[in-house]
C-alpha cells in the first residue's frame, strides 16, 4: 500500500458520525481550493517526500531535503504543511485512504456484509498490518500523540469502531470502549510488542480478537 491518495476528511458532528451510511457518502475534502501553482507544489512535495522516505527512511528525511528535491524554497514547505509533523500527517492521510476505503465499502469481512464482531476482528487485523507496513511514518507521527487523536483519520476510525460495538450490542460505554480498543492498535504499542518483546503478528492479531470478544460478550455467547 504505497500509492499516495488524497486525504479523507470527517466532520466533527456526532449526528453524522453515528451512521455508517452517512460516513460512506462523505465528500473527500472541504479544504479551500489551492491555486494551480500551489497545488502543483503540494503534489510535488509529497512525491519527493515519499521517494526520499523509501530511499532512506522517513526519520532521515529533513524539510531541507524535501525542498531541495522539489526545487522550491524551504519556506514553501513550511507554508504548505506547517511543520514536519504536519507533513507526516499529510503523508499518512494518503496511506489512510486505502484503509478507509476497505473498511467503509470494501468486501466483507472488513467491509459491509459480515457481522459486526467479524468486522471488528477484520478491522483490527487490517490496522495492525497496514501500520506495520508503514511503521516509519506512523512512528514519526506518534511523536505528538495528541495531534493524532484530533485528526480526521482517527475520528473516522473511532466512529467506525463505535458503530460496530453498538451493532454488536456491546455493554457499557461504547465511545470509551472504542477509544480503548483503538489504543491497543496504536503503532507505538504494536511495534514494542513485535520488536522489543518478540511477539508475532499472529499473536497480536489473536489478542485483538480476544479483546473484541471480551467487550462484545462474544466469548460468553460462544461458550454459553
Amino acid at each position: 500500500m504505497t500509492e499516495p491518495f488524497a486525504p479523507f476528511s470527517v466532520p466533527q458532528s456526532r449526528d453524522v458520525l453515528e451512521g455508517f451510511a452517512d460516513l460512506a457518502l462523505l465528500p473527500t475534502g472541504e479544504t479551500p481550493q489551492l491555486r494551480a501553482d500551489a497545488a502543483r507544489n503540494r503534489t510535488r512535495l509529497l512525491e519527493v517526500a515519499v521517494r526520499l522516505a523509501a530511499e532512506r527512511g522517513i526519520a532521515n528525511v529533513t524539510m531541507d531535503d524535501i525542498a531541495l528535491g522539489a526545487g522550491v524554497g524551504k519556506g514553501t514547505v513550511f507554508r504548505r504543511f506547517g511543520d514536519r509533523t504536519g507533513l507526516l500527517v499529510e503523508l499518512l492521510s494518503h496511506h489512510e485512504k486505502q484503509l478507509q476505503a476497505a473498511f467503509l465499502s470494501g468486501p466483507p469481512p472488513l467491509g459491509p456484509g459480515a457481522s459486526p464482531v467479524e468486522r471488528l476482528y477484520a478491522f483490527g487485523s487490517a490496522v495492525i498490518l497496514h501500520e506495520h507496513a508503514h511503521r516509519d511514518f506512523y512512528l514519526e507521527a506518534h511523536i505528538e500523540p495528541g495531534r493524532r487523536r484530533t485528526s480526521p483519520a482517527y475520528h473516522l476510525r473511532l466512529a467506525h469502531v463505535r458503530l460496530l460495538l453498538r451493532e454488536a450490542r456491546a455493554d457499557g460505554d461504547n465511545e470509551l470502549t472504542a477509544h480503548l480498543l483503538l489504543g491497543c492498535l496504536e503503532t507505538v504499542l504494536v511495534d514494542h510488542l513485535l520488536s522489543v518483546l518478540g511477539m508475532s503478528l499472529e499473536r497480536v492479531e489473536a489478542g485483538w480478537r480476544d479483546l473484541v470478544d471480551r467487550y462484545t460478550g462474544e466469548r460468553g455467547r460462544c461458550t454459553g
